[in-house]
């Protein structure tokens, strides 16, 4: 047997081995990053037609060479204004966004402080800065504090979190990071992939808290229903991002469709800026059901509502029970969550009703 073979073979025999899916059928879909319900939407597939008519499906190149098209300075524009920063520099993806801005903010003479959940692109970015990578308890500003504290490294430190964290559904403490990062005289950088259109009117949690960190990192493939990543900071910081980024300066510009998605989904945002407010009074009606049949829902206060299995067996064996009943509900396990934390991630969305929440709750109790 060969390498790759001996290891997918251990996965299986853990309950660990991942699979591609095509579902054919109808179901309820709660395993969806589609939190406002956008990508279908007449105006935004509108606005991403009209983007293909114009300049074609690629942008070309690079946007150092000839790839820079109008629609992504307008695009850039717009996000600066959502998120309240001064400036922003579009990616391929946000996976690429913070790889990109990490490997250019860190080398090996500096410090990265990440928080133990991160997304995977901010653990994958912090390693290959070469930076040394300190990490600290979840959301534990008194452990981040004692490990500035300790600091002796004469580099720059930067300090690395999510806002919404992906699997467990918590928003991290952001004051308090923030005000942390001044005293301490650090670089902050923060990741809105999940807040995005859905806290702060949409501009995201740093937007709600009216503060200002040096970097704020997006994606315009979850509440903006499309693809994309953006990252917010000063002017002058996205001008060293456009000559330091590696993933910005070597891909090829965002392509027109995409762009076009976006100006669409933040057109409508613009016009309904309630969308996430309602979004969220959803999400906790549907936590609370959960939380009175005995359900542990973790720290969840956002629009991600994990429901903890504990072995990754057990949470297949919901996920095949719901997805029987025409639900859709993967089952996220070890490496993406802890070992003994499996669990169940259901992604409330806009094109939920209050009777889809009943009928799932309904459903996971009689499991």
């Amino acid at each position: 047997m060969s390498f790759a073979g001996k290891i997918l073979q251990e996965l299986e025999d853990q309950g660990l081995r991942r699979q591609l899916h095509v579902r054919s059928g109808k179901f309820l879909n709660f395993s969806t990053n589609d939190y406002l319900n956008l990508s279908s939407h007449p105006l935004v597939k509108k606005r991403a037609i009209e983007a293909v008519d114009l300049l074609g499906t690629g942008a070309g190149g690079s946007r150092l060479m000839a790839g820079n098209l109008p629609l992504h300075d307008e695009l850039e524009c717009k996000l600066a204004g959502l998120t309240g920063m001064e400036a922003v520099l579009v990616f391929g993806s946000g996976f690429l966004t913070n790889l990109g801005v990490l490997t250019a903010l860190a080398g090996r003479d500096d410090v990265i402080f990440s928080d133990r959940l991160n997304h995977a692109s901010l653990v994958d970015g912090a390693v290959a800065s070469r930076a040394e990578v300190r990490r600290y308890r979840h959301c534990n500003v008194e452990h981040l504090a004692d490990l500035l504290g300790a600091c002796g490294n004469a580099g720059r430190k930067i300090i690395v979190t999510d806002s919404v964290f992906s699997m467990d559904g918590d928003v991290a403490p952001l004051r308090d990071i923030y005000e942390l990062s001044v005293a301490e005289g650090c670089l902050l950088v923060v990741d809105e992939a999940h807040a995005i259109g859905v806290f702060g009117s949409g501009g995201g949690v740093c937007r709600e808290l009216g503060i200002h960190p040096d970097v704020i990192t997006g994606t315009l493939s979850k509440a903006l229903g499309g693809y994309g990543g953006f990252a917010a900071c000063s002017a002058e910081m996205r001008e060293y991002f456009v000559n330091r980024s590696r993933s910005f300066v070597y891909t090829t510009g965002l392509p027109p469709a995409s762009v076009g998605a976006a100006l669409g989904a933040l057109e409508v945002l613009g016009s309904t800026p309630e969308m996430g407010s309602s979004l969220l009074d959803l999400a906790a009606d549907f936590r609370k059901k959960l939380v009175e049949a005995g359900f542990n829902t973790a720290g969840s206060t956002s629009q991600i509502v994990p429901v903890i299995a504990g072995e990754g067996s057990a949470a297949l064996s919901w996920s095949r029970s719901l997805e029987e009943a025409g639900i859709l509900a993967v089952a996220v396990r070890p490496p993406t969550v802890p070992p003994g934390t499996a669990r169940l991630r259901f992604s409330v969305t806009l094109a939920h009703k209050s009777d889809n929440i009943v009928r799932v709750a309904a459903e996971l109790k009689g499991l």
